[in-house]
């Protein structure tokens, strides 16, 4: 497992060759038997869904992905087809997507980029290279544009100090930085946000936000939102966020994905699949601490179908 916060865990008495023959018999004929799909995919790890592709192939000559692909459609499909990839291999996917073809999915870039790790990050730009005979870097640079690329390029190197070490002095100096470069003047620098949000560790971070209200009297939030606007305001306050606290920030999504009219599906998807075995159970924890409602309550409003009997089951209990 990746994680051991996840709703999702290693499955007892795994047998992968009895799993793939199963897979097999609920695509056999006219019709799909979804519920055993479901009953498989959404209860197997990462790590035992690649041992059931394997066997999948080796007894019936065939790629499990691209059976699914042909069998299913829509959303269930994207879900369906997530689950069946490596975490890196995901991300990179997704993000490929997110640049492909007219316009751009930012808040994809987002998402991943300011919420995973180093070690995570270079692993999806190494997939990204092998997997699409391009560098990320240069997809991102032809995609986006201004400080907001600068931030993701930034990102992308995967540099930031990843120690718990304070600098007390550093932090009020950042602190003031910030400060200075924003609420103090007029207009923004924003290169002194991106020096310090990218690139520092995270407590020392959340020892600048301290430092920050009390030489502004506002919250480091409050000051991005009035400072900057778009994608880089989205950006910036992905990163404080993520650095506050990550089930959070995606519990937000989540709520955001799926309030008011209509479902973005994409982040839908994105989240529940990529989070379902690091850290579902915390998500859903802030869900409700934050919203008064259950996540499980709301997918199940929300969406219809196997997709959301797929979604309830990566979700876990209530």
């Amino acid at each position: 497992m990746i994680g051991n916060r996840g709703t999702v865990t290693e499955a007892a008495n795994f047998n992968p060759d009895a799993d793939a023959q199963k897979l097999r018999e609920a695509m056999k004929g006219a019709g799909t038997n979804e519920a055993a799909l479901i009953e498989i995919l959404a209860h197997r790890t990462i790590a035992q869904r690649q041992r059931i592709k394997m066997a999948y192939k080796q007894t019936v000559g065939k790629d499990l992905a691209d059976d699914l692909s042909s069998e299913l459609s829509g959303n269930f499909r994207s879900v369906v087809l997530g689950l069946l990839m490596l975490a890196p291999v995901y991300d990179a996917y997704e993000l490929r997507n997110a640049m492909k073809g007219a316009g751009t999915e930012e808040a994809c870039l987002i998402d991943i980029l300011a919420s995973r790790s180093n070690e995570e990050i270079k692993l999806i730009d190494d997939v990204y290279k092998k997997e699409y005979e391009k560098k990320l870097e240069d997809d991102i640079i032809g995609d986006t544009s201004g400080m907001f690329q600068r931030v993701l390029v930034s990102l992308l190197t995967a540099g930031r100090d990843e120690g718990t070490t304070v600098d007390e002095a550093q932090a009020i100096q950042d602190a003031k930085e910030i400060y200075e470069a924003g609420e103090a003047r007029w207009g923004t620098d924003e290169v002194k946000f991106l020096t310090v949000l990218c690139v520092r560790n995270r407590n020392h971070l959340l020892r600048v936000f301290q430092e920050y209200q009390k030489i502004s009297g506002r919250d480091i939030e409050e000051s991005i939102k009035r400072e900057m606007s778009g994608c880089l305001e989205d950006v910036f306050l992905a990163i404080v966020k993520c650095i506050r606290n990550k089930p959070a920030f995606f519990a937000e999504r989540l709520y955001k994905s799926m309030k008011g009219l209509g479902t973005t599906d994409t982040v839908l998807i994105r989240i529940m699949v990529a989070r379902a075995e690091i850290d579902m159970l915390d998500i859903k924890a802030q869900f409700l601490k934050m919203y008064g409602k259950t996540l499980h309550s709301f997918i199940k409003g929300d969406t219809s179908g196997d997709y959301r009997k797929i979604l309830l089951q990566l979700c876990g209990g209530e």
